[in-house]
């Protein structure tokens, strides 16, 4: 699931929106802060970015997960420093364990995240860590930084011919840098997550369990789940360490404080757990996708990349491309568009037939990145959709890789293995037990699709823990 580090790259700022007066006060700290990023620049830059997520990572197509979700964020927002923003709370179809916000307050957590917290509480505090981040602008202040890194670089330039050379690489290099949050700002948003939460009357006791999942997570690692959320953040011990300190300093009647394990179980009961691979899965170097009724097989030994906006098969050497994706309009006029394209030098187009279906092919050549690069487009119609089949390569290689690109462009052809169109994914099930059993006897009764020691962690429990009579524990049912 990409993060704020990974989403920042599309945002750019032109430096002539620089305000005269840029000092302000944050206003989760009160502290005055040199700032050159207005909140209306914020909401503008956040909502560009937030825009793209559904194309990039996909929405989960649960309303009621999403009311849900949305409802605990609003009532946190509206009891932050910042309530005017335009606040918008959802949870994205990924597996990996993650939340992230954007600039001006737009805030996604996964699936993934959700299939391993217990209880409301505890989405309360990853909530309640993201809007921490919006409320004390942190992202404003990295791309000040970053603002203030380029201007820097643009005096350099002039200096040094040899640096002006560079600075373009530099220039995209350093706002990615400069776009994650420091350690600083993860253990402030840690500190007012935990303030929003007390003050929606959460049981913030429950921050201790987050980190301790994604500590567990961390440590099971080896798998595609690794928190990214983990990735900038303080050490998990440290920040246990950190809330302990607060609760112990926290004066309140924790009787009082809501946990929300029932309601949270019940939302999360049915939620997919993992991949889905209704969205697309791979079978050797074959991609199908059961939804859309397509496959394509990408050439032998290429990393194949899926997400909702497409599927990317690169070469081991990292030195050529398959991708597919949607075109918006019929063969003729995508292909129209794409050969037509600035920098594009079009080769001769022709009509075809691709495994029983409409197309229009050609070989290109273009700059990329000062690169010279040659490649082959076909864009195929099929159930009323033109799909967009694109490879290329360096040009000085092209001739070694034009039959596999090719071959793998010509493989599109439509899904009809029953088996591969009637695949389900893994979904978790809650469970009230009747009664006490050890954990291994809870997965011999209520088997599950995963491994023992990964359905320890989806729980929070020991391997060869017992559980109660009356808990509530996960089972991760499989598909077919």
């Amino acid at each position: 699931m990409r993060s704020l580090r990974e989403i920042g790259a599309w945002v750019v700022i032109g430096l002539g929106a620089i305000a005269s007066d840029s000092c302000s006060v944050n206003p989760a700290t009160g502290h005055s802060e040199f700032n050159l990023v207005s909140e209306s620049q914020e909401i503008a830059m956040g909502k560009e970015a937030a825009d793209a997520v559904p194309r990039e990572m996909g929405i989960y197509s649960d309303t009621a997960v999403q009311a849900y979700v949305s409802r605990i964020g609003m009532k946190l927002a509206a009891g932050s420093e910042r309530p005017q923003l335009p606040w918008r709370f959802q949870v994205v179809d990924d597996p990996a364990v993650n939340a992230f916000a954007l600039p001006g307050g737009f805030i996604f957590v996964t699936r993934g995240i959700m299939t391993d917290l217990e209880s409301e509480a505890e989405l309360a505090s990853v909530m309640g860590h993201e809007v921490g981040h919006v409320t004390a602008r942190h992202s404003a202040r990295q791309i000040t930084r970053e603002q203030l890194a380029q201007m820097g670089l643009a005096v350099g330039s002039v200096v040094s011919t040899t640096f002006a050379n560079l600075a373009g690489a530099a220039q995209a290099g350093l706002q990615m840098l400069f776009l994650k949050y420091s350690r600083g700002d993860e253990s402030q948003a840690d500190e007012l997550g935990y303030r929003y939460a007390l003050k929606q009357n959460y049981d913030v006791r429950a921050m201790r369990g987050v980190f301790e999942t994604l500590d567990g997570v961390t440590k099971a690692a080896g798998g595609a789940r690794v928190p990214e959320w983990q990735s900038t953040h303080p050490a998990p011990e440290n920040r246990i360490q950190a809330v302990d300190a607060r609760i112990a300093a926290t004066q309140t009647d924790w009787s009082t404080k809501r946990l929300g394990q029932d309601d949270y179980l019940k939302i999360i009961d049915g939620m997919v757990y993992g991949d889905d691979p209704r969205q697309g899965f791979t079978q050797g170097s074959t991609f199908l996708h059961p939804n859309l009724k397509l496959q394509m097989a990408f050439p032998e030994g290429w990393k194949i990349q899926n997400r909702p906006g497409g599927v990317v098969g690169v070469s081991p050497q990292q030195d050529a491309v398959v991708q597919l994706t949607f075109a918006g309009a019929s063969p003729e006029e995508s292909a129209k568009s794409f050969f037509g394209g600035e920098g594009i030098t079009p080769g001769q187009t022709r009509k075809e037939q691709v495994n029983g279906l409409s197309a229009i092919s050609g070989e290109f050549q273009a700059q990329a990145d000062q690169t010279p690069v040659a490649g082959q487009a076909t864009f195929v119609s099929y159930q009323n959709r033109t799909y967009a089949l694109i490879g290329f390569t360096k040009a000085d290689s092209y001739q070694n890789y034009a039959r596999t690109i090719r071959t793998s462009l010509t493989s599109f052809k439509a899904l009809t293995d029953p088996k591969a169109l009637a695949v389900q994914p893994n979904r978790v099930k809650v469970r009230q037990l009747t009664r006490a059993m050890t954990l291994p006897e809870f997965n011999k009764t209520y088997p599950s699709a995963i491994s023992l020691s990964e359905l320890a962690l989806v729980n929070r429990v020991d391997s060869t823990a017992t559980l109660k009579q009356g808990q509530y524990v996960k089972q991760v049912m499989g598909g077919n």
